[in-house]
């Protein structure tokens, strides 16, 4: 598998936890490694939530295709996201100028009209 596949999180010093996670859904722990990982699953709200979706699904040997699936979906949203952004930004602008052109303009009619009248 390779490592990329493995990669759950963004946080690289969070790979040996991944790893951890995947030999526990796995089975492949030893005895004192299991019990070190349920121990942390119950101080750890948060991982516990994680193992109970991970074991609810069917062929687990999936997950790090979900995962990299996950990950692609989620830069696509921020991307899309950051794009609105920019482009809401950049549209903003004219109206600003236009908002401001027209109270100075109606500031210097009020100003011939009050001096037309005195």
């Amino acid at each position: 598998m390779s490592d990329e596949l493995k990669n759950i999180s963004p946080d690289p010093g969070n790979n040996r936890e991944q790893e951890k996670l995947l030999q526990y859904l796995h089975n492949n722990m030893q005895e004192d490694e299991l019990h070190e990982f349920e121990s942390a699953m119950n101080d750890d709200e948060f991982m516990n939530d994680a193992v109970e979706g991970l074991q609810a699904l069917e062929n687990k040997n999936n997950i790090p295709l979900l995962v990299q699936q996950l990950n692609s979906d989620l830069k696509k949203q921020l991307e899309k996201k950051k794009r609105r952004k920019e482009k809401r930004k950049i549209q903003q602008q004219p109206w600003v100028y236009l908002s401001v052109l027209l109270i100075l303009l109606l500031a210097v009619i009020a100003y011939v009209i009050i001096r037309k009248l005195n």
